[in-house]
C-alpha cells in the first residue's frame, strides 16, 4: 500500500489476538478504516468491542497480530521500537481513559513531559504547559498534584498533555467521561478547534452522545469490527441514550459499511 499523506489513518484488515490457543481472545476482527486529514473522527459501540484496542494499535501502543495500519504513512508496527517511540512523541497525543498522570508530579509538570522528552527546555515547557492548562480551563490548579484534583480535573490535566506538543494525530480514550455537561463541550470545542486541520485529524472513542456533533464521521464498533461510517448529519441528531442498532444505526443513503 502506497502512503496517503491526505488520509491521517488507513487501517486494512487490522486483527489484535490476545493470549494463544483455547485461550486466546479475539479483540479486533480485520479492521478496515480511513481517517482523513482535517477531520474528528469518533468509534462507538458496545463495551468490549475492540475499541480502546484500536486506538492504541493506530497510536501505536499495540501491535497488529496481522493486517496494516498507516499513519501519516507511517506504518508504526514496522518501525524499530526507538524510532517508533520517536515518531509518537513528535506526532501523536493520547488521551487515557484511566488519565496516566504521574502522582509526584504536579499538573503543570505532567502536562510539560512530551516537550520534555523532545528535549524542551525546562523553562519552556512548563511555559507551554502553563498556556495549554489555561485553554482546559485549568490555570489555578497548575501547581496541584494528582491526587489533590477530582477526576475531571485530573481528566482535563490528561487532554492538556495529549495537547501540548502540537501533534499532527490526537487519539482519545472517553475524554468526556469524568466531566459535567458545560465542560464536556468546552473540552470538544477545544479539541476541534485545534486537533482538526487540514494535516491533523482526531480519533474518539465515546459513550457520551452529547458530543457526537463535534464528529464529521462516527464509525460503529461491534464484536471486534467496523459495522458501518457514517457522516454526522446522519447521527447528529441521535437521542441522550447510546446508538443501538434500532435507534443510531445510520441511513444506508450515508453510511458505508466495511466488507
Amino acid at each position: 500500500m502506497s502512503p496517503d499523506h491526505e488520509t491521517a489513518v488507513v487501517c486494512r484488515g487490522v486483527t489484535k489476538v490476545y493470549g494463544e490457543g483455547t485461550s486466546a481472545v479475539q479483540a479486533l476482527r480485520g479492521v478496515d478504516l480511513e481517517v482523513p486529514s482535517g477531520e474528528l473522527v469518533m468509534l462507538v459501540g458496545p463495551s468490549g468491542c475492540g475499541k480502546t484496542t484500536l486506538i492504541s494499535v493506530i497510536a501505536g501502543i499495540l501491535d497488529p497480530s496481522s493486517g496494516q495500519c498507516l499513519v501519516f504513512g507511517q506504518d508504526l508496527a514496522a518501525m524499530p521500537q526507538r524510532h517508533r517511540t520517536a515518531y509518537r512523541g513528535r506526532s501523536i497525543g493520547f488521551v487515557f481513559q484511566a488519565y496516566n498522570l504521574l502522582p509526584s508530579l504536579t499538573a503543570a509538570e505532567n502536562v510539560a513531559v512530551p516537550l520534555l522528552i523532545l528535549g524542551h527546555r525546562r523553562a519552556e515547557a512548563l511555559r507551554r504547559a502553563h498556556a495549554a492548562l489555561e485553554r482546559v480551563g485549568m490555570p489555578e490548579r497548575s501547581h496541584a498534584l494528582p491526587a489533590q484534583l477530582s477526576g475531571g480535573q485530573q481528566q482535563r490535566v490528561a487532554i492538556a498533555r495529549a495537547l501540548v506538543h502540537d501533534p499532527k494525530l490526537v487519539v482519545c480514550d472517553e475524554p468526556t467521561s469524568a466531566l459535567d455537561a458545560d465542560t464536556g463541550q468546552r473540552v470538544m470545542t477545544l479539541l476541534r478547534e485545534v486537533a482538526v486541520a487540514p494535516d491533523r485529524a482526531l480519533v474518539i472513542v465515546t459513550h457520551d452522545s452529547r458530543t457526537f456533533h463535534f464528529a464529521d464521521r462516527i464509525a460503529r464498533m461491534d464484536d471486534g469490527r467496523i459495522v458501518s461510517v457514517a457522516e454526522n448529519a446522519a447521527e447528529s441528531s441521535a437521542s441522550s441514550a447510546e446508538p443501538s442498532a434500532s435507534s443510531a444505526e445510520p441511513s444506508a443513503s450515508s453510511t458505508r459499511s466495511s466488507p
